[in-house]
């Protein structure tokens, strides 16, 4: 028996988030199905965060114990071949028994993907939103700027669990143009509930002119409430899981069990 450590990817369109939903298809099912298949018989895998219905990953991080007599690039490939093809395991190493990949990441990153365009193009809503009037990119990349550091978010997210705390810490928080799209990319020791959608909601705001810089500094050095709104799951992406490096950097980090991902509250809540 030896744990492994899996990388997934995945397109969350047509998953209802990736936790388990009872008979609700979701990512950690189609997963956990696909190992049955090659003798698994574990309760349930572990995974680095549990994004929510419509939201992407390009990074998640799994670990499971398993019997497995060959390699793991056998095993990557065995588990592949019971997938769909909305889902697929990048590559699976052996780990320590005591790894867990929610409770030893450092830092996960997340990417959102903007356009701006006054019509919609359903060849790209799958992964984007749409965003008319444009969004200036000095005004976003000002805002980003904002979140470095370590804040008490409270006004952008919920905690995991009723009382807990609002407190997070940026590593990194950029905007950044390719092929004519906005990117947004942030890295922090963790996120809270609806966090990151959140934060692109409130700089599309201030890139459009509809709230000032000052109002949303309020929002992360005052944890000021801000004008209600939620960027589409549709253009968020689970980029990577860190597990050495910028979390080293801060005391307490790695030992922090509420380091989540974005859009895991630890139970069940659904738009």
């Amino acid at each position: 028996m030896a744990r492994y450590q899996a990388t997934l990817a995945y397109d969350g369109t047509g998953f209802f988030g990736y936790q388990r939903q009872g008979n609700q298809r979701t990512v950690q099912s189609e997963v956990e199905n696909a190992l049955r298949m090659l003798g698994w018989q574990e309760r349930s895998i572990l995974s680095a965060g549990r994004t929510d219905t419509g939201v992407h990953a390009d990074g998640q991080v799994i670990a499971f114990d398993m019997q497995w007599r060959h390699s793991p690039e056998k095993l990557c490939s065995a588990i592949n071949a019971h997938l769909p093809e909305d889902v697929a395991v990048r590559s699976v190493t052996i780990t320590g028994d005591d790894f867990h990949p929610r409770y030893d990441a450092h830092y996960r990153s997340y990417r959102y993907h903007i356009y701006c365009h006054p019509q919609r193009n359903p060849l790209r809503d799958r992964f984007a939103w749409r965003v008319w009037p444009a969004v200036e990119l000095d005004a976003v990349q000002a805002a980003a700027q904002l979140f470095v550091g370590r804040h008490d978010f409270a006004a952008f997210g919920t905690p995991p669990r009723p009382g807990g705390s609002t407190i997070r810490v940026i590593f990194a928080a950029n905007w950044s143009v390719q092929a004519g799209d906005l990117l947004f990319e942030i890295t922090g020791n963790a996120f809270l509930y609806h966090m990151v959608r959140r934060l692109v909601f409130s700089q599309v705001m201030v890139g459009q002119g509809k709230v000032s810089l000052a109002e949303l500094a309020s929002g992360v050095q005052n944890a000021q409430p801000q004008i209600p709104g939620l960027a589409p799951a549709c253009g968020l992406v689970l980029q990577a899981v860190g597990f050495t490096g910028l979390g080293e950097r801060h005391d307490g980090l790695k030992a922090d069990k509420t380091a989540i991902g974005e859009d895991d509250c630890g139970k069940d809540l659904r738009h």
